[in-house]
């Protein structure tokens, strides 16, 4: 006869049941209505929570994976194999659900499988679609050792263990393309990414991050590990990553704060738009903070403050993700974007599926089996400091709640607030103003030409406005938005867009002013 036995009914359990229930909900409606019935998503806004948080975010918290990888591997620092194992299977259950996520935000997502036959090799989305294919493919090879090992397969076993340092070769290459061509997704678009996060490094800005939030991920994982299934933890390992965090969250600081003084975007961060106190919360609470935190011996040295300053770094790395997809692209697109219920149920399943499958591996898999050592290194024994880490960490946890809840309250109130299509400048009126002494016309912009331009183009805002009745909202409604720390910058006017009817297209068309067909010398002898 079999027993079944009923799982033991607990708190989080009933919150992962509701969760997925109304994941489910949305998931019907998603796939039955269509992205309008279950986003709040438009023409105008097509990317939201599903790209910032489930893509930029996924993937780039299992980023550890091929850093650990390389680490034992490859410079064959063996004293890091311990927690290689959990580091991969992170990896490979952060890109299945990443795959898995992506299936929501496509519009037709069954055609998904196109970019494997339709190549378009000078498309950003194309070569991240293949190193993300790809790079799944070899983290399933990375974990299949241990799936083998759990089954007594050694002849599978072997051949996969001769292959381990080519295929963790080949995912160092491809981690790394993906990871920096994630943040070329938005070096694309000058115009629209707000000052404060727009840079032509954000590659690089990606690739860091990802690098500080995927070892924050690690330390995050082993303590839930450690206290879920009672597995001794290699403290003295994790410790040694807190140090790496500390390096490259500082270079990464050090580098923004610099590419902001040459874009001449520092003035944005104090000037109490939504955009600064967002960036003040990204940099303050989730760099400044846990940077500080780390380099204090008492705390890193000690599992809860370890544990804090590895979710500050957590929360610090989602609200850059956050940000850059949403946050920073919001004003330019001239709409509001809030995430609709269902969305965070959508996005809220999948990651209550990836503790799920994390724990179930951790379970039945020998993923904390892997290292050779005779013993665990334990944290060192500080009563007084856990006493004060537990305190700090409730305290933390409160004031966190607090930013949540005064972030969600931001957003309503801004999203209720009628809104100026000018992303960094102050709101114009949609009213005509009449030139006084309190208004001045921007200076002349000269565009940056290409190869093949037949010269310079100057752009005066004096004879394209009437002097008596100007009206700013005429063009910076939609044509154009008022961008000025990339005005005039290569790309932000192509003849293409104007042949199609657009950009300055719009008017100089043979009817409301002279057509662009009249001849070049119309607008590229300005410049000389």
């Amino acid at each position: 006869m079999i027993n079944f036995r009923i799982p033991k009914i607990t708190f989080w359990r009933v919150v992962l049941v509701v969760i997925w229930t109304l994941g489910l909900y949305a998931t019907f409606l998603r796939f039955t209505q269509g992205l309008g019935a279950a986003t709040n998503l438009s023409d105008d806004f097509p990317w939201g929570v599903w790209i910032g948080f489930d893509l930029l975010v996924g993937v780039g918290l299992a980023a550890g994976g091929f850093i650990i990888c390389a680490t034992v591997y490859i410079f064959n620092l063996k004293e890091y194999k311990p927690i290689a194992r959990s580091t991969v299977l992170t990896a490979f259950l952060g890109y299945l659900l990443v795959i898995g996520a992506l299936l929501f935000d496509l519009g037709r997502p069954y055609r998904i499988w196109h970019p494997i036959i339709m190549w378009n090799p000078h498309s950003v989305m194309f070569e991240v679609g293949w190193c993300v294919i790809l790079y799944t493919t070899v983290l399933f090879l990375e974990f299949s050792p241990i799936v083998l090992e759990r089954f007594g397969l050694e002849k599978p076993l072997r051949i996969m263990r001769s292959i381990t340092v080519p295929l963790v070769i080949l995912g160092v290459l491809l981690s790394t393309l993906h990871q920096s061509s994630l943040g070329t997704l938005y070096v694309i678009a000058p115009d629209k990414l707000h000052p404060l996060w727009y840079s032509g490094f954000l590659p690089l800005f990606f690739f860091l991050s990802a690098i500080a939030g995927g070892l924050a991920m690690v330390i995050f994982e082993s303590y839930l590990s450690a206290r879920a299934h009672g597995k001794q933890l290699e403290f003295s390992i994790l410790v040694k990553l807190s140090r790496v965090i500390v390096v490259v969250l500082s270079l990464w600081l050090i580098l923004r704060f610099q590419e902001l003084s040459a874009n001449n975007a520092l003035k944005y961060i104090f000037d109490g738009s939504e955009e600064s106190i967002f960036f003040l919360a990204e940099v303050g609470l989730g760099a400044i903070l846990p940077i500080v935190l780390l380099l204090i011996p008492r705390i890193r040295e000690n599992m809860a403050g370890l544990f804090l300053s590895s979710v500050l770094v957590l929360l610090g790395f989602v609200t850059n993700r956050l940000n850059v997809s949403i946050t920073g692209m919001t004003r330019s697109a001239g709409v509001e974007y809030t995430p609709s219920w269902m969305e965070l149920a959508v996005t809220a399943s999948i990651v209550g599926a990836g503790f799920v499958l994390f724990s179930l591996a951790s379970k039945y898999l020998p993923i904390f089996q892997s290292h050779d050592e005779p013993h665990t290194v334990q944290p060192k024994y500080r009563p007084p400091l856990v006493a004060a880490g537990r305190a700090g960490f409730k305290a933390m946890s409160i004031l966190g709640g607090l930013l949540v809840i005064i972030i969600i309250g931001l957003g309503y109130g801004y999203a209720q607030k009628p809104k100026s299509n000018a992303p960094v400048e102050e709101s114009v009126s949609s009213t005509t103003v009449p030139i006084s002494t309190e208004m001045k016309l921007p200076a002349d912009i000269y565009f940056q030409t290409g190869d093949n331009s037949p010269g310079k183009v100057k752009f005066s805002h004096e004879t394209h406005v009437d002097s008596e009745k100007p009206n700013c909202k005429s063009c910076h409604s939609g044509m154009f938005q008022i961008r000025p720390a990339t005005a005039g910058a290569l790309g932000t006017i192509s003849m293409e867009q104007l042949y199609q009817g657009k950009q300055c297209g719009t008017c100089h068309n043979g009817k409301e002013s002279f057509s662009i067909e009249d001849g070049c010398e119309f607008c590229h002898s300005s410049g000389n």
